[in-house]
């Protein structure tokens, strides 16, 4: 009985430290994330290997985890740029972006965790820099925003698709002017507008007015055509018969025919 106790120790101490073990070496994967394995006794970074995916994983006390998020995320930045004549835009972008999955490790051993500082920002920066710099604010303003937000995700996914990193779309959000140039550029397009609208009458008016020359002339035409086929004898002849169908009028009295110098019958009546 005596014996149990000094028996029982070392299994007591041995379960307490097997358990402080397991602890260190459990690693638990969230939803959304990765891990890269780092060996310190087996050549460090693991990149020959897929990464540590979600769940319960052990991991040799002497080794280390990094734990990267790889769902899609996004970066919010205000950036003040010059235009193509010198003028300071505020430029307010987003990006959505991602490590490249199976090349964590390559990610983490190169950059490292603050990837998005070292990378993703400093690029988009510069990309924003350089595609407004190409620009007027009136450019900006109206018409090139989506060409500029194209040219500046182009340039940026160029350089950061070479570092690891998934660049899925970059959107401009808000571009904005001193107030001066804002002012000036809505007088202007105001302007624009209003003389869009005077040209459109005035384009208007010359239809219309060609429209009523055409019908007077085709009227004219009409005319010069009826007056040269219009003979003495036809004349006399429509005039005999109007002259007829007035006659069965109950005011019609006496019709005298040849009366007349033209020869057109009269019509004598008490009214």
């Amino acid at each position: 009985m005596e014996k149990l106790p000094k028996i029982g120790l070392p299994i007591i101490i041995g379960a307490i430290v097997l358990i402080i073990v397991l602890a260190k070496s459990a690693i638990t994967i969230d939803s959304g994330e990765a891990g890269v394995l780092y060996k310190t006794f087996g050549g460090g970074v693991v990149t020959d290997a897929p990464p540590l995916g979600e769940g319960f994983h052990l991991v040799a006390p002497w080794n280390k985890v990094y734990v990267y998020e790889v769902r899609r995320q996004e970066l919010f930045e205000k950036m003040k740029v010059l235009s193509s004549n010198g003028l300071d835009i505020q430029l307010d972008a987003s990006a959505w972006y991602q490590p490249k999955y199976e090349e964590l490790g390559k990610l983490h051993q190169e950059i490292g965790e603050n990837y998005l500082e070292r990378i993703l920002l400093p690029t988009i920066r510069s990309a924003a820099r350089s595609v407004v710099g190409r620009y007027t604010p009136e450019q900006l303003y109206s018409s090139k925003r989506d060409a500029i937000q194209n040219e500046i995700f182009e340039e940026t996914k160029k350089i950061v698709n070479k570092q690891f990193i998934v660049l899925d779309e970059v959107l401009v959000r808000d571009v904005t002017l001193p107030n001066t140039i804002k002012d000036a550029i809505e007088r202007k397009l105001k302007q624009e507008q209003e003389s869009l609208e005077y040209e459109f009458r005035l384009v208007t008016a010359q239809k219309e007015a060609e429209k009523v020359r055409i019908e007077a002339q085709g009227k004219a035409d009409a005319n010069q055509i009826l007056s040269a086929s219009l003979t003495d004898k036809i004349l006399q002849d429509k005039g005999i018969d109007a002259t007829l169908k007035l006659s069965q009028s109950p005011n019609a009295k006496v019709i005298v025919v040849g009366a007349g110098d033209s020869g057109l019958p009269l019509i004598l009546g008490n009214n």
